[in-house]
């Protein structure tokens, strides 16, 4: 089965974007080796906001020829050309990515909200949090509110240079919530 990884950067303090939805706090540290993800993964998962976000940069944050998938009932195939529309059901479609033939794994890149929705329907095998050396004492969150408690395992860790420290938990398939 394929695996879906919820990979993200976010501040000391559990936010992926400030209040403002800006991410430039986030400090480019040549260390981290954003090929080696980029080429672990053929697929993508997002929300409507993080696509937003993502087309007004000026370079694509995964592979070309990665398939795209953006969770929105309000984005036109016209305004998206080349990704495809979730309208309904964003745990129906993880599970079926999930389950497709393929190494590549899936990115659930950003968005907190789209997480809490794929983690309550027990669709993400990985958390992957680069975090950052800095307090920003409001943003958006990790993981929206209201999705109760989940114990994941720690696989690993790497300290870089700049100070940014990378986790990597496992989802256990028992998720526990009190």
């Amino acid at each position: 089965m394929r695996q879906v990884r919820y990979s993200v950067a976010a501040s000391l303090d559990g936010f992926i974007a400030d209040a403002n939805g800006a991410y430039d706090w986030i400090p480019h540290d040549p260390a981290i080796d954003f090929a080696a993800l980029f080429d672990s993964v053929d697929t993508v998962l997002m929300g409507r906001l993080t696509y937003e976000v993502m087309q007004s940069q000026s370079e694509q944050a995964w592979k070309p020829g990665a398939r795209v998938y953006v969770v929105s009932r309000t984005l036109s195939e016209a305004s998206a050309p080349g990704v495809t529309i979730v309208r309904d059901d964003p745990v129906g479609v993880a599970s079926s990515l999930r389950h497709e033939t393929g190494s590549g794994d899936i990115w659930l890149f950003g968005g907190g909200q789209l997480f809490a929705t794929l983690l309550r329907g027990r669709q993400v095998d990985a958390v992957e949090v680069a975090v950052v050396p800095v307090l920003l004492g409001a943003g958006i969150p990790v993981l929206a509110s209201g999705t109760g408690r989940t114990a994941l395992t720690l696989t690993r860790s790497h300290v870089y240079p700049s100070g940014i420290i990378m986790l990597y938990y496992s989802v256990p398939e028992e998720v526990w919530e009190p």
